[in-house]
């Protein structure tokens, strides 16, 4: 039996015929479709899954690309394109891909262009608050590309960065800032959250007059995340299963405020930490471990921006990479990438704990994005 025969056990949601009902949510999902270093990857390309606004029921939807390790997917903010990075290696090609797909009325994708990233192994994408640029972290060769939306909605090169120590460094996300006026470049391996002004006028990038903000060394920022308020900014570690908390500074700039571990302190066995992202009440923080399995669950502290350990869910899965918080907050959804599912969450409102409710099964998903 094919894997999309024994997935489709029920009819797909009214989603799928007319991309419009107001009773269920359309996600897609980034994959491993090879075999890597850090991965079996099982999958066909990316594929959708819907969600019942309700119940947060997920059901599956379809293959919408056949591509190689389309690992991260970003929809623009207008939930009218879908950009994806092809995550080649260098045993594959010269350089990564990065694809730009028109999202149609009933969700299926249909491809404007693809252009080279300038580095190998893209592993994140950002769109800016306008939808009118797209940044690529590339995790070797240091390099951060920006590119532009043109008027079709295909992308075109804009700007390529080589950050410093690009034999060290693994650029692992990109964030801007809400009013659209600073970047920030998480880098794993320099131990650093590069700082830039972003010109959207020219769109062009320049370094901050902090350039960037070091980490303790051998943490390992990977995700990086922003309150809603614009007043903290927090980092996903994933060498020291640590987040950080910052200060935003009136200019953009970075103060450290705090180091908080991911774990409960009776862990002692391998883990590395992967996705971060804030509750839109502001009031939790969510990060996933790899290792330990889990998503530590943090309040926010509302005077300071600090987090304190609530506790920890079982992603009831292996390796979860990324997850994602549904519109509305109460749901989130886990990619667990090497036991091929997606596990489904209820957020408690009052305390930010996660009750299981179920699990679908998707080839080594490692990125979840709504649109």
């Amino acid at each position: 039996m094919s894997f999309l025969t024994s997935l489709i056990w029920t009819p797909p949601l009214s989603f799928a015929q007319n991309g419009k009902s107001p009773e269920s949510k359309v996600a897609f999902i980034g994959t491993y479709t090879k075999k890597e270093g850090h991965v079996d990857g099982k999958a066909e390309g990316i594929y959708s899954v819907s969600m019942d606004a309700k119940t947060g029921a997920l059901r599956f939807g379809s293959t919408l690309a056949v591509i190689t390790n389309p690992s991260f997917v970003k929809t623009s903010p207008d939930g009218e394109f879908l950009y994806a990075v092809s995550e080649l290696g260098p045993k594959d090609a010269s350089s990564g891909e990065i694809y730009s797909y028109k999202i149609l009325p009933d969700n299926s994708l249909k491809l404007l262009n693809s252009l080279p990233t300038n580095g190998l192994a893209p592993c994140n994408i950002e769109v800016d608050p306008s939808g009118n640029f797209v940044f690529v972290a590339n995790y070797l060769g240091g390099v951060v590309t920006m590119y532009q939306k043109i008027t079709d909605g295909s992308l075109e090169e804009k700007q390529v960065i080589t950050l410093e120590n690009k034999e060290k460094s693994h650029p692992h996300s990109v964030t801007i800032s809400e009013e659209n006026s600073t970047a920030y470049i998480a880098d794993l391996g320099n131990d650093r959250i590069w700082i830039f002004d972003l010109d959207i006028k020219k769109g062009r990038l320049q370094p901050h007059q902090q350039p960037f903000i070091a980490l303790e060394t051998g943490s390992g920022p990977r995700h990086f995340t922003l309150s809603g308020d614009g007043e903290y900014a927090y980092s996903m570690n994933e060498l020291n299963s640590t987040v950080s908390v910052f200060r935003i500074l009136e200019n953009g700039g970075l103060d450290l405020l705090q180091n908080i571990s991911s774990l409960p302190k009776d862990f002692k066995e391998k883990n590395s930490g992967a996705d971060i992202h804030l509750h839109p009440s502001g009031e939790f923080l969510y990060v996933s471990n790899r290792g330990h399995n889990s998503i530590a669950i943090f309040k926010v502290d509302e005077a300071s921006g600090e987090l304190k350990t609530v506790g920890h869910a079982d992603t009831r899965g292996r390796t979860p990479r990324n997850f994602a918080i549904a519109p509305g907050g109460e749901f989130l959804f886990v990619a667990n990438q090497d036991s091929g599912n997606i596990s489904s969450f209820k957020i408690n409102g009052q305390s930010g704990e996660l009750d299981y409710m179920k699990s679908l099964e998707i080839p080594t998903p490692v990125c979840i994005d709504f649109k």
